[in-house]
């Protein structure tokens, strides 16, 4: 038998016709696809049985496809540990470490099912499932009413991603390619921080406008519908941001790289898994993403207290370097291979799509809910924020990089760091304006 047979077979004509259309890879991409590994499906194809054929395919390319594999294991444990009621800040741990390759599937499983659809709405679904897992951890914060479990996490992200992956790609590849000079396209960063400046003047008007004020006139409403008017506005821009990426100015977006290494993550990317098979582990991953983020949110108070951290640095810093350290690893690697614009194309991007989306969209399903959630997120955070964009944004604007812009984000994202590991805000002591009706 054919050990070249294609294991994607409930779904034919999709595949042929997908092959028609010219698709070059997004930096998201060609990031992710660092962390995969080819399977041998040598002893799989012995099987005579066409459907038990595929279906063992299927789980050894899902779940055996990714460098990441052996953290697998950590789900059932996590799982485990909260049905017999086991120390919390265990559970909270497993949990993270289980978010991490759940985290880089949900990717995988996107591109599979991007390579049926054709490049349009193949680049829609990576830019709305490319931080899937930020997005289910915010809702279950929210369900569960945790405000600022939920800000700080989001924020945490944006900081991450700007300070500490872009620092610390720029510094690495700066060192690796030290007698090269390193450039990069100036035309997709200006967008990224043009949407970046938006999302920060949404957030700097409620906190403005709350100091602004009178304190004994002030309530929450008015920053509550400053917030929702704002978010309206954001996700807006967004799908604007969404159209101009995928449709008018493509070009901008794609991964400038040479031809060579296009064709090899071409090569690489070909769809291993079915349309309806990549739906069906797309929905079973998600449901374990929201299993575990459900176990994260819970257990952060436990965790805090057995640690020794505050809330605020667990749900700032840790969070976020988890629950996207493959997608980072990934960008610092490319930085590492002299290839910026891949690097800048991943981190900048999930900054923005946090910012634009995923915040304000928190904000109007707490409206639907019934919860109040504004855009105010204090003096100190908003603060980092603008600093964290208004420094990236002078880091980029020549268009060439070397060590030593790294360097200095790297050294900002520490201060920041040590900033949020020393402050002592309690849980359960709301801001100023985060109130109840």
């Amino acid at each position: 038998m054919d050990s070249q047979e294609p294991w994607n077979l409930e779904n034919d004509t999709l595949k042929r016709s997908s092959k028609e259309i010219p698709h070059r890879p997004t930096p998201h991409i060609m990031s992710t696809s660092l962390l995969r590994k080819k399977s041998d499906l040598a002893i799989v194809s012995k099987v005579r049985c066409r459907l038990l054929r595929q279906v063992l395919a299927n789980l050894q390319e899902v779940l055996l496809g990714t460098k990441l594999s052996l953290l697998f294991p950590a789900i059932p444990l996590a799982i485990i540990a909260e049905h017999y009621n086991f120390g919390r800040p265990w559970i909270f741990a497993l949990s993270l470490l289980g978010l991490t390759p759940l985290a880089e599937r949900v990717s995988f499983l996107t591109e599979q099912i991007a390579s049926y659809t054709g490049p349009t709405v193949g680049g829609l679904l990576n830019a709305t499932c490319g931080n899937a897992t930020e997005l289910i951890i915010a809702l279950f914060a929210l369900r569960q009413k945790k405000i600022d479990v939920l800000k700080y996490s989001l924020l945490g992200s944006i900081l991450s991603n700007l300070l500490l992956v872009l620092g610390t790609s720029l510094f690495s590849g700066g060192l690796a390619n030290m007698r090269k000079e390193q450039k990069y396209d100036r035309k997709q960063a200006d967008v990224n921080a043009l949407l970046l400046l938006l999302g920060l003047l949404c957030h700097m008007l409620p906190l403005m406008f709350r100091y602004s004020a009178s304190s004994g006139a002030l309530t929450a409403d008015p920053i509550l519908q400053l917030s929702r008017v704002s978010s309206i506005i954001m996700l807006i821009a967004y799908v604007a941001y969404l159209f101009f990426q995928l449709k008018t100015h493509r070009q901008l977006f794609e991964a400038q790289e040479e031809q060579g290494a296009v064709d090899d993550v071409n090569s690489q990317e070909e769809a291993v898994v079915g349309f309806w098979s990549g739906f069906a582990w797309l929905a079973g991953m998600t449901a374990f993403i929201a299993l575990l983020s459900e176990y994260v949110v819970g257990t952060i108070e436990s965790a805090s207290k057995s640690w020794g951290m505050s809330v605020n640095f667990i749900s700032i810093i840790l969070l976020p370097i988890v629950g996207n350290a493959a997608e980072h690893a990934a960008a610092i690697i490319f930085a590492l291979k002299n290839k910026l614009d891949i690097t800048l194309g991943v981190v900048l991007g999930s900054a923005t799509q946090i910012s634009m989306f995923v915040i304000p969209l928190n904000v109007i399903v707490a409206w639907i809910m019934g919860i109040h959630m504004d855009l105010d997120f204090n003096l100190l955070e908003t603060g980092s924020l603008a600093l964290s964009i208004i420094i990236t944004t002078f880091t980029l604007q020549d268009g060439t990089s070397h060590y030593m812009k790294g360097l200095v984000l790297l050294l900002c994202y520490i201060v920041m760091a040590a900033c949020f590991f020393v402050l002592e805000k309690p849980l359960d002591q709301p801001s100023d304006l985060n109130l109840a009706a």
